[in-house]
């Protein structure tokens, strides 16, 4: 299939490097770039067509349109675009942008899918939750789904509703990760390990107990419980957390981010 890629930032151009390192030609894949050294940078790499604006032409050879604009700008370019739609699928990456919404700014067009992807996907390692409307067709949900599979896990929620959710647990959730490793390794350096040996031990008992967590049929709970022996030092950790009451702490940031996300949209929505 012909690709055609509206923005060229770090998630387009996460997209195109996994694509084309899973075998797809780079002549397949158009940027709309108008940042001049975006465009050179994306031709110069991977070898796509690179442009400051579409064209009919373009817009007719091509069977999926990835907007990756950021959300603030997604209705001018929707609106933009939504003259000379035939029938492609229109894939949006846009955070909060629903897809009712952007159907009105594409004059009512209804073959869209909205994804929600997460920075990991920089390093091939990004999970994308992802919602179709009614009339998206199975053969458009192949499609979409291939494209976000280049960077990682891809699924389906059974309602858009749940984007909020996806987009507070994985979408946010790298930050709360860095978060808690910022106080791993601050906290070692306090104990006295210079600061290499405090980055390393994080990053790779991240690294480490993610994989295991991948790997192993069992729940997190009992990996935890596992690591966790009576009178240790992990339990004593482990009651330090409980106490100061960690866990809930956790699930209202989460709480909060997801009722934030359903806010912007919201917002985005406004003047329709």
């Amino acid at each position: 299939m012909q690709i055609l890629f509206v923005g060229g930032g770090n998630m387009a151009t996460a997209l195109i490097s996994g694509l084309i390192n899973q075998g797809v030609l780079a002549e397949k894949i158009s940027v709309v770039a108008r940042n001049a050294v975006t465009a050179v940078k994306l031709a110069d790499t991977w070898s796509v067509r690179v442009m400051p604006a579409w064209s009919d032409e373009i817009l007719a050879s091509v069977q999926v349109i990835v907007l990756a604009v950021k959300p603030q700008q997604l209705r001018a370019v929707a609106q933009q675009l939504a003259p000379s739609l035939s029938g492609q699928l229109v894939l949006s990456i846009a955070a909060g942008v629903r897809l009712d919404v952007l159907s009105r700014w594409l004059n009512a067009y209804a073959s869209v899918v909205r994804a929600m992807p997460n920075t990991p996907a920089m390093v091939g390692a990004g999970v994308t939750g992802m919602f179709a409307g009614e009339q998206v067709t199975a053969a458009q949900r192949e499609q979409a789904e291939s494209i976000m599979q280049a960077t990682g896990s891809v699924f389906w929620v059974e309602n858009e509703a749940q984007m909020d959710a996806v987009t507070a647990v994985s979408g946010s959730g790298p930050a709360y990760v860095f978060y808690f490793m910022e106080a791993m390794q601050q906290a070692a350096i306090e104990l006295g390990l210079p600061t290499h040996v405090a980055q390393v031990l994080t990053l790779q008992t991240f690294a480490g107990a993610a994989k295991l967590a991948a790997s192993s049929t069992e729940a997190v709970g009992t990996l935890r419980q596992r690591v966790t022996s009576p009178g240790g030092t992990t339990e004593r950790a482990l009651l330090s957390m409980q106490t100061d009451g960690v866990s809930e702490a956790i699930k209202r940031a989460i709480s909060a981010a997801s009722a934030r996300s359903g806010e912007l949209g919201d917002l985005l929505a406004m003047g329709d």
